[in-house]
C-alpha cells in the first residue's frame, strides 16, 4: 500500500501534464506562431472556406488544373464489403498498395496516359501525372505537369496561353531553402488565381 499511494500520484501528475497541459500549451504556441498553419491552412474566396493548402481535390473540368491521380476510397452502397472510387477522400488516406508487378496499376496507367495528352505529341509524360501519391491526398503536381495542362486550361477559358503560363510561374514554389524537396505547384492555390482573373 506503500508504494500505491505514490505510484497512482505519479499517474495522476504525468496524465494532467502529458495529456493536458503539454497540448494546451503547444496548441497555444502553434495558434501565436504560426496560426494559418495551426487551423488547416484554410483558402478562402469571397470569405468562403474552398479547402485547405494542404490537401488535393478532384478538379475534372477543362477549366481548371487536373491534381495528380488519388487512389483513395470509400465504402460502396450498393455491394457490402466492397469499396469504390472516391478521390481525394480525407477519411480514407492511403495508397493503392499496388506494386510494379501489379495488372491493376499497369491497367490503370496505361488509362491515365490516354488522357494525359500522349497523343498530343508534348513528350515524355510526367509520373505524377498518371500515378497516385502515397496519401492519395497530394495537393501539389510538378511544374512539367502544370505546363502540359496549359493549353488545354487557356482554350477552355479563352485566355491566351501566355497569360496562363505567366500564372502557372508565378504560383511554382522552388525548392525548400534552395535545396530541399522538389518544385511544385499547389493546384487548388493556382485554380482559385485562375477564377480570380475573370
Amino acid at each position: 500500500m506503500t508504494l500505491l499511494r505514490p505510484a497512482l500520484a505519479i499517474l495522476v501528475a504525468l496524465t494532467l501534464l502529458t495529456g493536458l497541459a503539454l497540448p494546451v500549451a503547444m496548441t497555444g504556441i502553434a495558434q501565436l506562431a504560426f496560426p494559418s498553419q495551426a487551423n488547416g491552412s484554410l483558402l478562402q474566396r469571397d470569405g468562403q472556406v474552398v479547402g485547405s493548402a494542404l490537401l488535393g481535390q478532384s478538379f475534372t473540368t477543362p477549366r481548371y488544373f487536373h491534381g495528380r491521380p488519388s487512389a483513395t476510397t470509400e465504402a460502396d452502397p450498393e455491394n457490402e464489403g466492397k469499396t469504390r472510387s472516391a478521390p481525394y477522400n480525407g477519411a480514407a488516406s492511403a495508397a493503392s498498395q499496388q506494386g510494379p508487378a501489379s495488372a491493376a496499376l499497369r491497367d490503370a496507367i496505361v488509362e491515365r496516359l490516354a488522357t494525359a495528352g500522349v497523343a498530343t505529341g508534348l513528350g515524355p509524360v510526367p509520373a505524377d501525372a498518371v500515378t497516385a501519391s502515397g496519401s492519395g491526398l497530394d495537393p501539389h503536381i510538378s511544374p512539367e505537369n502544370a505546363a502540359r495542362q496549359v493549353a488545354r486550361v487557356a482554350a477552355a477559358r479563352s485566355l491566351p496561353a501566355a497569360q496562363v503560363a505567366a500564372l502557372l510561374a508565378s504560383h511554382t514554389a522552388g525548392h525548400e531553402l534552395g535545396l530541399l524537396g522538389e518544385p511544385r505547384v499547389n493546384v487548388l492555390k493556382l485554380n482559385l488565381a485562375l477564377d480570380a482573373l475573370r
